[in-house]
């Protein structure tokens, strides 16, 4: 299958991706591990991208997409793939679907994770990193650490990164909204969106997305 990933910050995106590509047998391919690996690999591509980084300003679409073409051409896509954070706005979909029509083939499904915006807001606020070993993840409500502001693990000092602050993440959603969330109609109109609840325990929602995509098919 040939999976489009779309939802707002704090879905579980991520969490999904690898799930369900690991499910279908077919490779995750995400925005920001392609920035990584063009960047850390050094190819011309990365060091593009790395050069309007560097300079604090978005990385063009026409870099992005000429990345994920990239990844997309590698033998190990050649019967499907799951793109996360690809396309971000409308004019990426339509240069998708332009890339697909040359090599022939075509998207199967847009699943959109669909989550309450306070519960977003909730999941991503309430985070709490430990300094020491930022794998050591907690949460003020879901799994918080028996001891507050200290990590279980370690006993390091837990803290709230900058861009998970409520005021960063409801600014993270209206880039989500005015950006991303049209892509969701422009996918529409091609009969591709299958929309489930993000809501639930990460197996649930990983059953349903498998149950509507095959419903979809």
């Amino acid at each position: 299958m040939r999976i489009v990933l779309v939802g707002p910050p704090g879905a579980g995106k991520g969490t999904q991706a690898t799930r369900l590509a690991e499910k279908l047998r077919i490779p995750h391919i995400s925005t920001g591990d392609l920035f990584r690996a063009n960047i850390s690999r050094q190819t011309e591509l990365g060091k593009l991208a790395k050069s309007y980084m560097d300079a604090g300003n978005l990385v063009p679409d026409e870099v992005t997409i000429a990345m994920a073409k990239d990844r997309m051409e590698q033998p190990d896509a050649e019967g499907g793939f799951l793109l996360d954070g690809f396309p971000r706005n409308v004019s990426q979909a339509e240069a998708l679907d332009e890339l697909l029509q040359t090599e022939g083939i075509k998207l199967d499904a847009v699943l959109d994770l669909e989550a309450p915006e306070d519960e977003v807001v909730k999941r991503i606020a309430g985070r709490r990193i430990c300094r020491n070993d930022s794998a050591h993840v907690f949460h003020a409500t879901y799994s918080p650490p028996k001891q507050a502001g200290v990590c279980d693990t370690c006993g390091g000092e837990l803290y709230q990164r900058d861009d998970d602050s409520e005021s960063t993440v409801r600014t993270r959603l209206e880039v989500y909204h005015t950006q991303t969330e049209p892509i969701i109609d422009y996918y529409k109109a091609q009969g591709l969106v299958v929309t489930i609840s993000a809501m639930g325990a990460v197996d649930e929602v990983t059953g349903r997305a498998l149950e509507a995509l095959k419903r979809g098919e």
